[in-house]
């Protein structure tokens, strides 16, 4: 496992962006799948995007493709989102998290596929 530090969050207005950054511990991270998982108050934790260590295996969920990019910094050990036009629906808590290895496009979807999480960060998108 590694410790994963979520930071970026934040109040926007529809249409508006937001990047969020994802600071792991370790090295290992560098060889980790990640992942950005968001959970909206009453509703389950869902996959926003996730990508493999080399970058080469992406996934992103339908209702935010187009808007949102993952993407990852190695040297950094960090991660990020772009979030681009957003809409209200997008208010939520989002979660950074790893998982070991590699994991195929539809393993993203499976919180039980990872084992570092972070603590989250609050993403509020007013109309």
């Amino acid at each position: 496992q590694v410790q994963l530090v979520e930071s970026g969050g934040g109040l926007v207005q529809a249409g508006g962006s937001l990047r969020l950054s994802c600071a792991a511990s370790e090295r290992t991270f560098s060889s980790r799948a990640v992942a950005w998982f968001r959970q909206a108050p009453g509703k389950e934790r869902e996959v926003v995007a996730g990508l493999s260590w080399s970058g080469s295996n992406t996934y992103c969920t339908d209702s935010v493709k187009g808007r949102f990019t993952i993407s990852r910094d190695n040297a950094k050990n960090t991660a990020y989102l772009q979030m681009n036009s957003m809409k209200p629906e997008d208010t939520a808590v989002y979660y950074c998290a790893a998982a070991p290895g590699y994991l195929a496009s539809s393993s993203y979807t499976k919180p039980t596929n990872f084992d570092s999480w972070g603590q989250g960060t609050q993403v509020t998108v007013s109309s």
